[in-house]
């Protein structure tokens, strides 16, 4: 049942228009008012649906303002359902500004369903506790290659969404900064009629891509192996209880370049050792 003033997160297809749950439609069914980050795109869905609904814009461009006229409609005792272009609200989205001036105040229900980044993880075939989901990476080469650098020792799958006009680059800088010998599946118009799902080599992705234009097409979900977590045994005992007792004192980088100078062992691996007592720090 819907509840007065209530703000419905609603998540939608990402491709597929029948992969929609019937609470979604519910919901879009009932509430009085659809906040929708396109308008003329989400009209298509609610047709395909037979859903007739007054509905009002809300969009990254706009989304302070527009969150002020839901919250309007929330203190009159309407009920509302948010919905993005396509998959889950506030996930490389528009929403979360909606939601976290909503909940102050109102009740904030999620009504689940598609997201492009677990669709590609649940078909790529990966044996993994855990995973590491970024979004889009900066449009900038330069912060691109940054960023990467800030995690590219993570050993967890690393996922990535990105847009056909930056797949190319994106490609080249992942390969170049994390390793051609990483596996990556990439994961091209999911749900829809020209989907692909293909696993290769990071060095040989852009290969791939280039082979066939056509797969240079539609948005991106790129999933990419983790580092390999350092075998500790490879240094001594001696070695890694000196980087422990640096790291107390000094910065991470500092830390490790005078353990490799004291022990002589290997700074590379030093580094992701440190990188691990860090994690296990934190935790």
């Amino acid at each position: 049942m819907i509840q007065k003033s209530t703000l419905y997160v609603v998540a939608t297809p990402i491709g597929n228009l029948r992969d929609i749950s019937l609470r979604a439609l519910d919901v879009l069914m009932a509430v009085d008012v659809i906040a929708a980050e396109d308008t003329r795109n989400s009209r298509n869905l609610l047709v395909h649906h037979s859903i007739t609904k007054k509905m009002i814009a809300l969009h990254q461009h706009n989304e302070r303002v527009a969150s002020k006229k839901v919250l309007d409609l929330l203190e009159a005792g309407r009920s509302v359902a948010y919905i993005t272009d396509v998959g889950t609200p506030g996930i490389s989205d528009p929403g979360a500004i909606l939601v976290n001036l909503a909940r102050k105040k109102y009740s904030v229900v999620p009504i689940p369903g598609a997201n492009a980044a677990l669709c590609a993880l649940s078909a790529a075939g990966i044996s993994t506790a855990h995973f590491l989901f970024y979004g889009f990476l900066p449009a900038s080469k330069s912060t691109r290659r940054r960023k990467l650098e800030e995690i590219k020792s993570s050993p967890y799958v690393l996922v990535f969404y990105e847009a056909p006009h930056r797949i190319l680059g994106c490609i080249e800088d992942l390969s170049e900064v994390l390793g051609a010998d990483r596996e990556i599946t990439i994961g091209r118009e999911l749900t829809k009629l020209f989907e692909t799902i293909h696993t290769c080599a990071l060095g040989d992705a852009l290969a791939w891509l280039n082979a066939d234009t056509n797969q240079q097409r539609g948005e991106f979900v790129l999933i990419v192996s983790g580092a390999e977590v350092p075998d500790k045994s490879r240094i001594s005992n001696q070695a890694e209880h000196t980087l422990k007792l640096l790291l107390k004192e000094l910065p991470l980088k500092q830390a490790v370049k005078l353990a490799s100078d004291i022990t002589k062992e290997n700074k590379n691996q030093l580094y992701k050792i440190a990188l691990l007592l860090k994690e296990d720090e934190g935790n």
